[in-house]
């Protein structure tokens, strides 16, 4: 396996996916800069928000492919209505993360990457050539976010509880956003 690739187990197609989300609240909040390698080797610069427990509401996840001589189609994976998602050691590898309101507690921004107590680095970030220590990080105790919205090329979670979840593939755009 070569170095750089996201988590050290895979590595990123380099494809994006949009993810929604109407609520987040996460506790033990990272967030840092990093490179994923695709398989064709491309370096592909993302900033990765970590968090140890997330609680999220109204999830979707699009995916547009476009296949060739059928056209294109979306992938979409829902879930959370009602009952919350909730993830545990989450990692999100994004070239774009908005939100419509933040608000972050017990927030240190400027911390050595490779020195957060609060928040973590994925464990396979950590053993990349592309990851530097001291580098500028922001860590916090807990975060609530409304109205997300994110361009991602990875995302990685030690587990998900997803109530409600449906996937599904129509044909045509039906992106989350």
């Amino acid at each position: 396996m070569a170095q750089g690739a996201f988590a050290a187990s895979f590595f990123i197609s380099g494809e994006r996916f949009k993810l929604s989300v109407d609520t987040l609240r996460a506790e033990g909040l990272s967030l840092y800069g990093m490179v994923d390698v695709t398989r064709r080797g491309k370096a592909v610069p993302v900033i990765v928000t970590g968090a140890r427990r997330v609680q999220i509401n109204g999830l979707c996840q699009s995916i547009f492919i476009p296949i060739p001589v059928l056209g294109p189609f979306t992938i979409r994976l829902t879930g959370g209505e009602g009952k919350p998602a909730t993830a545990t050691n989450a990692f999100l590898d994004t070239d774009l993360l908005a939100a419509s309101s933040a608000t972050m507690n017990n927030v240190d921004i400027g911390v050595a990457a490779g020195s957060m107590t609060i928040g973590e680095v994925n464990s396979g970030d950590e053993n990349s050539k592309f990851f530097a220590p001291n580098t500028i990080a922001l860590q916090g105790t807990s975060a609530t976010l409304t109205n997300v919205r994110a361009t991602g090329v990875a995302a990685t979670m030690g587990s998900i509880t997803l109530p409600g979840m449906k996937a599904s593939m129509r044909q045509g755009d039906h992106q989350c956003f």
